[in-house]
């Protein structure tokens, strides 16, 4: 492979949920690999547009509520208006809600897979359309989830999302892979984020989850920077259908 295997330069990723957390720490990592970037969430990314200019890269700020499927053609068309053809795809926004399988309401299930598993899907194909049509490929890159692989408790329609999300990669991978579309996932321990703030802040919980990772911490959202910049470079041309974690050795343990 010749020349910088992670150079984004002359690239266009757009990332959702870039705003705060893990959607920002992704967006500005393949910003400093050279990447131009939409961001794409219901809140202004004021502080992601900031970081990025800092780095000399572009941004397009694309307002959507990313829970209807009727934003989704108007995500890419606006990117590329702004910025050019898209070559990298982050689908990280998410929601998540909490409460017993006994008593867990059906509006909580259907909020929780239109945002997480359902728009990621139109978001992957409306991209996946404009790269073959473009003839030059691209990158999908999910945001999966420890529980994409474990049960978890009180969050039935969060795991269901994420475990279809799982299976949505790898069937992804197997379709366009051979367009040069690679599809593959980033499944994130327990990181320090608002989606987090209810586990952190209980004594018992958080310490049981410290008591776990090897890595005796919780993830900053930095440390998601170097997978997502990998999965978008040349470096992972022939990586189709990978879930990676990152998650200080959890499931390791």
């Amino acid at each position: 492979m010749s020349g910088e295997p992670f150079d984004l330069a002359g690239k266009v990723a757009v990332v959702t949920g870039a705003n705060t957390g893990l959607g920002q720490a992704m967006a500005v990592a393949l910003a400093g690999a050279g990447a131009d970037v939409a961001l794409v969430g219901r809140s202004e990314p004021a502080e992601t547009e900031a970081r990025i200019a800092g780095l000399g890269r572009k941004t397009a700020v694309i307002m959507a509520d990313l829970s209807a499927v009727g934003v989704v053609s108007g995500v890419i068309v606006q990117t590329e208006k702004a910025l050019g053809p898209v070559d990298i795809l982050v689908n990280n926004a998410g929601i998540i809600r909490r409460a017993s399988a006994l008593e867990f309401g059906e509006q909580d299930w259907d909020d929780v897979l239109a945002t997480n598993l359902k728009v990621p899907f139109f978001l992957a194909q409306a991209a996946a359309k404009s790269m073959v049509e473009g003839g030059r490929g691209g990158k999908i890159i999910n945001v999966a989830s420890l529980l994409s692989l474990q049960g978890g408790i009180r969050v039935a329609s969060y795991t269901a999302s994420k475990s279809g999300l799982a299976g949505l990669t790898r069937l992804l991978a197997n379709e366009w892979a051979a367009q040069g579309i690679n599809v593959n996932a980033i499944v994130p321990g327990y990181f320090a984020t608002n989606n987090t703030k209810a586990l952190r802040e209980d004594e018992t919980r958080n310490r049981q989850i410290l008591e776990r990772i090897p890595a005796g911490r919780w993830g900053d959202p930095e440390d998601l920077g170097g997978a997502a910049v990998y999965l978008a470079s040349r470096a992972s041309d022939y990586v189709h259908g990978a879930l990676i974690p990152v998650d200080g050795g959890w499931l390791a343990r």
